[in-house]
């Protein structure tokens, strides 16, 4: 206890002894013992503490790693679906493209064949005219 051997707990219960006396020593020994109680558990109670901060202080830190994986997160999808940035890129894309590729004009569209079955009109003579009459 303390790092102290047999010997020298037996000198400083002899000397406590002498120095006390029989009819004070056993209610030194009880307050000797609640004050060893009360620090040991203020120790134990600091100790607690401790423990409970560092844990908090892993929580913190592990949130503080979730709110930077979100915020990353939510920065990357805002990117994605930015509607003017993806506009933007639609716009050039599009240009690329037309760059790319000469401009056609547009081929007129075919008017369909219109088919009929109508029956067939008689055939009737011309009629004379009055000047081949005479």
């Amino acid at each position: 206890m303390f790092g102290m051997g047999l010997g020298e707990i037996l000198i400083i219960i002899i000397i406590a002894v002498l120095f006390l006396g029989p009819d004070k020593l056993p209610t030194t020994m009880v307050e000797i013992a609640k004050f060893f109680r009360s620090v040991k558990g203020t120790v134990s109670s600091a100790r607690a503490t401790l423990e409970e901060e560092m844990k908090l202080s892993e929580i913190k830190e592990k949130a503080l790693d979730y709110k930077k994986e979100l915020t990353d997160a939510s920065a990357e999808l805002e990117r994605l679906t930015n509607v003017t940035e993806i506009g933007s890129e639609l716009t050039s894309v599009k240009n690329d493209l037309n760059l790319d590729t000469p401009k056609a004009a547009p081929a007129a569209p075919k008017e369909p064949e219109v088919i009929t079955f109508a029956p067939k009109a008689k055939e009737t003579k011309p009629a004379e005219t009055k000047e081949e009459n005479a």
